[in-house]
């Protein structure tokens, strides 16, 4: 992570820029380093980009998933006394993003979600590979991009690590049951918050069907499409994808 992070009580975060705020929610394994193009970018086009860094692995165990880091999101923005922001999550922090955004709409001028969680039930555990040797889960990590090489040895041995850690795999395995039991098919139509979907057409652990769902069911949202692309838009076609956002929130005036 070559950007600086600032702690604040409870709060770790990343903040670089002036403007709207955009929030990053990153997902389940995913670095805040992920998000370094988005961040480089924005940044310089007249937004304040923030990523706190979700509890994923200090929340006990009976709070840790999607509405506790909801709520942590919460009290995230309130410290920070934003009034209006926009959210931008990817896998899980896609889910987090619409579940704060389902429970806490009144702060949240836009949504953005790419390769989210939310819709489709396996979309979690699939992706997440059970402890195993290093060849299966480089294979593993590979297979959530459309291009191999975007998995380089640090995702690896980072995936590899959590898998092999038992709190950490204990916590994700909570995390992804929490995904399912916080399925949004029901809420969706309700919620009336300007939702850009972005998504990679060759997406295997978020398939395109379900970017296609979201779009339905959601009252006010546009979908992209990103070609040659999988699991992580931000990461793996990171020009297109800041090109694609930034005409959105021009569009909508934010």
């Amino acid at each position: 992570m070559k950007h600086e992070l600032k702690t604040e009580g409870k709060f770790t975060y990343l903040e670089e820029g002036e403007g709207t705020p955009i929030i990053i929610l990153h997902g389940l394994m995913g670095g805040l380093s992920n998000f370094d193009s988005v961040t480089d970018f924005f940044s310089k086009n007249g937004y304040k980009v923030v990523i706190p860094e979700l509890p994923v692995y200090s929340m006990p165990l009976i709070k840790t998933g999607v509405k506790s880091f909801a709520k942590f999101l919460k009290e995230f923005i309130d410290h920070k006394n934003y009034d209006q922001v926009i959210l931008l999550g990817n896998s899980m922090g896609g889910h987090v993003g619409l579940y704060h955004t389902k429970v806490y709409p009144q702060k949240v001028k836009g949504l953005v979600i790419t390769g989210s969680s939310g819709l489709y039930e396996s979309a979690m555990g699939e992706s997440y590979p059970k402890r195993g040797d290093y060849e299966y889960i480089k294979k593993k990590a590979q297979g959530v991009f459309y291009n191999p090489d975007i998995a380089t040895k640090e995702i690896v041995d980072e995936v590899y690590d959590t898998v092999n850690d038992r709190n950490k795999l204990i916590k994700t395995l909570a995390i992804a049951k929490s995904a399912i039991r916080h399925n949004m098919a029901q809420d969706l139509p309700d919620m009336n918050t300007p939702t850009c979907i972005i998504w990679g057409k060759q997406d295997s652990v978020t398939p395109p069907e379900v970017a296609e769902d979201f779009n339905k069911l959601l009252p006010d949202s546009d979908l992209f499409w990103i070609d040659k692309c999988g699991h992580a838009a931000m990461m793996e076609q990171p020009a297109i994808f800041n090109d694609i956002l930034l005409d959105w929130l021009k569009k909508r005036s934010f």
